[in-house]
This record gives C-alpha cells, sequence and structure tokens, in this order.
C-alpha cells in the first residue's frame, strides 16, 4: 500500500489499512523511508522540506485558522495515504497532530464520536490535548 513499515515509529494503521505516520517536527526525522506528502501543522510557516507538503496555519493548543483548508488537506492527506507515504506534523506531534488525525480517521469511517479514542488506542495515549481540539475533531464530518 504506502510503503510505510508499522514498525516506524509514528506510523499507524486507519481502519481501511491506510498506514499513516504522526510525528513532532521537534523531534529528529526518523530514520527509514522519507514522507511522500506532509501536512505540517504550525502557527508559522515550516522549513522546506524535500518532499510534497501543504502548510495549515494551526497555533499550538488551538484549532485551525481556516478550517476549509484544514479540510481540504486532511482529505488530500487521508486520500493519498491510500498509495504514498503521508505524515502529518505538528510541533510536539500530540495536539495538532492527534487532532488531524482523529480526522483523517473520521474520513476512513470512523464514527466522529469515537475518533480521538481511535488515536489515542492507535497513535498516541496522550494525543487530542485540549477540549476544543477534542470537539473539532467529534465534529468534523466527512465531505
Amino acid at each position: 500500500m504506502s510503503g510505510w513499515d508499522l514498525g516506524t515509529p509514528g506510523v499507524f494503521s486507519l481502519p481501511s489499512g491506510r498506514l499513516v505516520r504522526g510525528r513532532g517536527l521537534r523531534l529528529p526525522l526518523p530514520d527509514g523511508l522519507l514522507p511522500e506528502f506532509a501536512v505540517h501543522l504550525l502557527s508559522k510557516r515550516p522549513e522546506a522540506v524535500s518532499w510534497e507538503s501543504r502548510w495549515i496555519r494551526w497555533p499550538d493548543f488551538g484549532l485551525p485558522t481556516n478550517r476549509r483548508d484544514a479540510r481540504n488537506a486532511l482529505t488530500e492527506a487521508w486520500r493519498r495515504a491510500a498509495q504514498e507515504r503521508v505524515e502529518i506534523a505538528c510541533a510536539g506531534g500530540r495536539g495538532r497532530t492527534g487532532t488531524a488525525l482523529a480526522c483523517l480517521a473520521v474520513l476512513d469511517g470512523v464514527p466522529a464520536a469515537e475518533a480521538v479514542a481511535y488515536i489515542r488506542g492507535h497513535y498516541d495515549s496522550r494525543a487530542v490535548e485540549t477540549p476544543w481540539q477534542r470537539r473539532y475533531a467529534r465534529h468534523f464530518v466527512t465531505p
């Protein structure tokens, strides 16, 4: 499918079998294959990378400043994860990344009310850090 290995740090499987990697950009890039597409969730424009990426302005502990752009980027990431190595990343890899991954889970068929629990069970038990991030994921609907 994507070329990711479930043994790669941060890589987990959505119910459809799509593999996605979540990570914190403050941490060193994991060894192994590079992403083919990434969505960076940061308040400031990220440093350039050698793979295709999209930047969503998303303040730390907050929500995306443009929800339509965020929905479009996450939908693109979900679609591309069927064939490509996709990474979702913020500075720490938990709050914004976990929220975005919960949205990917919704796109993949996980009921929105269960998406945060799914990500906490499959990606990071501390993912999705704030009440408003949980609410954002709970109200994320498929296009």
